[in-house]
């Protein structure tokens, strides 16, 4: 059975949220350089939503929709969000936690007419992640590099992400069932 349930982030969750993303990044290096402010960091200023991820009581995952700084200048953009600060306790996974936390994410962005989009460290640390979205429906559109540096001062190469069509069914393990005839590219209004 199993127990995971996906609410609103409030306030005072963000102590246990913190705690789940310190033994993240102790794993996985995410985030690769670990906050000065890891509470701003999980609610920056243009934060649209946030959600957790719980069983029982013990927060197993966290994820945000936000604007992404971007787009904010950009005024074509204002039904472009991205989702962020997404990770899940090294114990919760291989249970679809992160698959059930982004299917939360898009059906609110499904509801406030938001086309959303991500980005990843591209780095082989990432590669479960990277399967895990293109798995579920996201489709790389570009690689660039971030504006800040890792920890050793080196160039970061950023995966960017855009959500491709699904149909409602899904398969054995809970995931969307990808349509590949059909990719909606952001910014296209027909999507052809």
């Amino acid at each position: 059975m199993d127990d995971l349930s996906i609410r609103d982030r409030v306030p005072a969750d963000l102590k246990r949220c913190i705690s789940v993303l310190a033994d993240v990044h102790r794993l996985d290096r995410y985030p690769l350089n670990w906050p000065a402010d890891p509470y701003q960091w999980l609610s920056p200023d243009n934060t649209r939503h946030a959600w957790i991820a719980e069983r029982g009581a013990a927060v197993v995952g966290h994820v945000v929709v936000h604007h992404h700084a971007a787009f904010a200048t950009d005024p074509a953009s204002p039904t472009v969000a991205e989702v962020g600060r997404l990770f899940v306790a090294p114990a919760a996974r291989r249970h679809n936690t992160a698959t059930q936390l982004l299917h939360h994410a898009r059906q609110w962005a499904a509801e406030h007419q938001l086309d959303l989009t991500l980005e990843i460290v591209d780095d082989t640390r990432s590669a479960a992640a990277i399967a895990l979205y293109e798995r579920t429906g996201w489709r790389h559109t570009h690689t660039t590099t971030a504006a800040w540096t890792s920890p050793e001062g080196r160039p970061v190469r950023l995966r960017r992400y855009t959500l491709r069509e699904t149909v409602p069914a899904s398969g054995p393990s809970g995931d969307p069932v990808l349509n590949e005839n059909v990719v909606q590219p952001i910014g296209s209004p027909t999507g052809r």
